[in-house]
């Protein structure tokens, strides 16, 4: 998996949000966390954990009405939910507004029937925030990528709710099962994608 630098969003954003605010949502274990929604979660996970800084990236469930929901019930689309990661991070060293720019970098905001090749509500893109902070935050984040676009982004802010961790087995799966995880980002488009919105990754 290839790392992808920030590059002139990390600093068009930084130009929007000047000093870094204190956009922390409060983990439970004294950390902090946020929570995106970037269509698979196998895919969201390894850019985080690349970035000094971020202490773990958990895969899971958001947004919806079932409890306790499972992995089927989330892929067949009639859950709510939204498959997504969470980001424990040490705001000491890295900031929120940075994680926003791991995020944009890493999705296609024009796409609002899924992301790449898995379609459905389940995978499209979000941000879950879980402060007034994170919202701001979140909100001049997407001006600044709708004004780099110059296009429509459909990528929804939307207020945390209950996250459940998904299965063990999809934890951290990039690692787990590289060679499958490999092939099916490569299949699924991803990463062309991903250049053709964005750019060559550095």
């Amino acid at each position: 998996m290839r790392s992808f630098a920030l590059g002139p969003l990390f600093l068009s954003l930084a130009l929007v949000f000047g000093a870094p605010a204190a956009a922390v949502a409060q983990d439970g274990e004294g950390g902090a966390s946020a929570i995106f929604a970037g269509g698979c979660f196998w895919c969201m996970e390894p850019p985080f954990d690349a970035v000094p800084g971020v202490t773990a990236t958990i895969s899971g469930y958001i947004g919806g009405r079932t409890p306790n929901p499972t992995y089927n019930e989330v892929s067949s689309g009639r859950t709510g939910h939204k498959e997504a990661v969470r980001v424990v991070y040490d705001p000491s060293r890295v900031t929120y507004e940075q994680l926003l720019a791991i995020f944009w970098r890493n999705i296609d905001p024009h796409d609002a029937r899924g992301q790449f090749c898995d379609r459905g509500d389940q995978y499209t893109s979000a941000i879950f925030v879980a402060s007034p902070e994170q919202r701001q935050a979140a909100e001049a984040s997407l001006r600044a990528v709708s004004a780099r676009l110059n296009g429509r982004v459909v990528t929804e802010i939307l207020p945390a709710a209950t996250f459940h961790p998904a299965e063990d087995y999809h934890q951290n799966y990039y690692r787990k099962n590289a060679a499958k995880y490999k092939y099916y980002r490569f299949a699924c488009g991803r990463d062309r994608r991903l250049e053709e919105v964005w750019g060559p990754a550095s």
